[in-house]
């Protein structure tokens, strides 16, 4: 039986809101980009497809390979998380800084 540690459940909390934080920004700035009120590249509606099954595998591995180590439930969540978190907080850094369209 896996105890709750208080730490790594916090960590996973914040470590998931920021996610989906970052997401959501993500998300506004590429819907704003097709609008042409956001500088992005031309590859971005490209990007964003093909990104998803690269992170989704890397996730799935982090997972197996915690849970095959005998890491708790916690520990298992945060491995997955923790690709997804990466590839979001770039994806945030990048478009936030191309900025806004100016005219």
């Amino acid at each position: 039986m896996y105890t709750t540690n208080v730490t790594e459940s916090m960590r996973l909390m914040v470590q998931w809101n920021l996610m989906a934080l970052e997401a959501q920004s993500v998300i506004t700035m590429r819907l704003m980009g097709m609008a042409g009120m956001w500088n992005v590249s031309a590859s971005e509606d490209a990007r964003m497809f093909r990104e998803k099954t690269v992170v989704a595998e890397k996730s799935a591995r982090a997972a197996f390979q915690k849970a095959a180590q005998g890491g708790s439930p916690l520990q298992v969540s945060l491995a997955a998380l923790k690709p997804v978190r990466a590839r979001t907080r770039s994806n945030a850094r990048r478009l936030t800084d191309a900025g806004i369209t100016t005219p």
